[in-house]
């Protein structure tokens, strides 16, 4: 097999890059704005990389850029080789490309293969064509149920509420497993499959390092009749769901497998998967795609319980597979950590971003106390780790959005009672002042808190304390000690969960509200003050 050079790569090329690297999660759209239209582009990105750089990640994980009509913030994509112009063009991403490169971090995109926009010119020709036609075998046409098909085919639910089924003026239904505006493809077609890995290519070609999968575990479906019924999406998935974490998914990911390593090095992938561990490292094996995202710390309480267990198991797993694990606390479709972090113990953060005037109080300095504590926990653990944007701030959850600002489909589709995602997605403060805190010059497409400006960079930057420059100090230091995929357990007080890395690293994290004895040792970086011989509660610190 002849290898494909790419246009430009980091360094010294690396195969294994991935499995240790720390990649930053930029939201396109709420990075930062160059050209004073209140939207982040590939610009403000390009921008941005030295500050990225200084930082001290790995790699750069772009949410989708792609033109869209954003009826699910750019999830819903309608073409997969583009740049939506209002973000910028294919020169620009190439610009990006090669300054990131030339500070040695590697670009990582987003790939929403499970579906397209309704206005994807696939989509637009299979309304024009008639049922049974090629142009509708792309995605999932199928008659109504019901004497006269007027009712859905299936009672299968969308992920942002009502039924997974939209009628189109001739009769026939199309599925869609999220928003009616995000029809699904029907990957068993063989058209599908090979228009996809050109894109894969394509974005290769660009230099680009890698890909997320979007919805990984939703690629294969049942579709015989009758229908089976689904289990809504809920865990755990076993492999016998007609919709989710079908078996014939891998056959997919494996061919996938063979376009990646077409390259020198070999691209890689990491699989967004919703499943149970034992399922998710399946996508991750040397032969698909290498990494699936762990998303149990994210769904964790702070317990320090639960956080050794989990570690513990994911290790485990990832070792039989083959992978690396990845550790993950935030992300563009959850409530902050620092947020969750600071709610009441066994607080539903569906619940919490409810509108119905019942949110419970909320401790952001307790938040943030254990966020800190549990990042530094995280970047201590071998494998990669995956920050999202403002977190490395401090960062909360934008709560106070006003109604009629709100875009989040599961805010419409939810009868105006669910907020959605949007509080997350705020545009990160840059400056401590300003129309948009630096982001941009005019004001941003959401809304930001009016005290943004304490937690910006600018702010940040000179505080030794602060969150940022724990980030900076913990990137810089694990850097110098990461080495090796194993750790071994300290006996530690119930509160505690302590290990110990290569070459004398240990690190501890008091779960608890009360202090205990300070491990001895040569303290490297601690996430929050330490008292005179103890360690405070909700603290991690590393020592030699």
């Amino acid at each position: 097999m002849t290898l494909r050079t790419p246009s430009s790569t980091p360094g010294t090329p690396d195969p294994n890059w991935w499995r240790q690297a720390v990649v930053y999660q930029v939201y396109p759209r709420s990075f930062a704005d160059s050209n004073a239209d209140g939207l982040g582009d590939v610009e403000g990105i390009t921008s941005r990389v030295p500050y990225l750089a200084s930082l001290g990640v790995d790699a750069i994980w772009l949410s989708p850029f792609f033109p869209s009509p954003l009826a699910d913030g750019g999830y819903d994509v309608s073409d997969y080789r583009d740049v939506d112009p209002r973000l910028g063009t294919l020169d620009d991403f190439d610009q990006l490309v090669r300054t990131a490169h030339a500070h040695d971090v590697r670009i990582i995109v987003d790939v929403v293969p499970n579906h397209t926009s309704d206005q994807h010119a696939w989509f637009r020709a299979a309304l024009a064509a008639a049922p049974g036609s090629p142009e509708r075998a792309r995605y999932v046409f199928r008659q109504g149920s019901g004497p006269d098909g007027s009712l859905p085919p299936s009672d299968w639910v969308s992920n942002f509420g009502g039924s997974a089924w939209t009628r189109v003026p001739d009769g026939e239904w199309y599925l869609h497993l999220f928003a009616p505006e995000q029809p699904d493809l029907d990957w068993s077609n063989p058209s599908v499959r090979s228009d996809f890995e050109d894109t894969l290519r394509f974005w290769s070609d660009r230099g680009v390092d890698g890909f997320r999968v979007d919805v990984a575990h939703g690629l294969a479906k049942d579709l015989s009749v009758p229908y089976r019924p689904s289990n809504g999406h809920q865990l755990p998935l076993d492999g016998s769901d007609p919709l989710y974490d079908r078996d014939e998914v891998h056959e997919i990911f494996g061919t996938w497998r063979a376009v990646l390593d077409e390259y020198d090095p070999p691209r890689a992938a990491i699989a967004e998967a919703w499943t149970p561990a034992p399922r998710r490292v399946l996508y991750a094996r040397p032969t698909e795609l290498g990494q699936a995202f762990n998303f149990d710390l994210l769904e964790a309480a702070f317990d320090p319980g639960v956080f050794r267990d989990l570690v513990e198991q994911n290790l485990a797993m990832s070792a039989h597979s083959g992978a690396s694990s990845t550790w993950v606390l935030s992300n563009h479709d959850v409530v902050r950590h620092a947020t969750r972090y600071g709610l009441p113990l066994g607080t539903d953060t569906d619940a919490w971003l409810m509108t119905d005037g019942t949110t419970p109080p909320l401790d952001r300095a307790l938040g943030l106390r254990r966020a800190r504590a549990a990042s530094m926990l995280l970047l201590a653990l071998p494998g990669s780790t995956y920050v999202y944007q403002g977190e490395e701030l401090g960062l909360h959850e934008a709560a106070a959005i006003p109604r009629d600002q709100l875009q989040d489909p599961k805010w419409l589709r939810s009868g105006h009672t669910v907020k959605g995602r949007d509080g997350c997605r705020v545009p990160i403060p840059w400056t401590s002042s300003g129309p948009s805190f630096g982001f941009g010059d005019v004001a941003p497409f959401l809304p930001q808190p009016v005290d943004f400006g304490a937690s910006s960079v600018e702010a940040l930057e000179g505080d030794p304390d602060s969150t940022l420059s724990m980030y900076r100090q913990a990137l810089a230091a694990r850097r110098r000690l990461q080495q090796g995929e194993s750790l071994t357990w300290l006996d530690t007080p119930a509160s505690v969960v302590g290990f110990a890395r290569h070459d004398g690293w240990r690190s501890y994290t008091n779960f608890g509200d009360a202090p205990v004895p300070m491990p001895s040792g040569t303290v490297l970086l601690a996430s929050g003050p330490l008292g005179d011989g103890e360690l405070p509660g909700a603290t991690t610190v590393w020592v030699a």
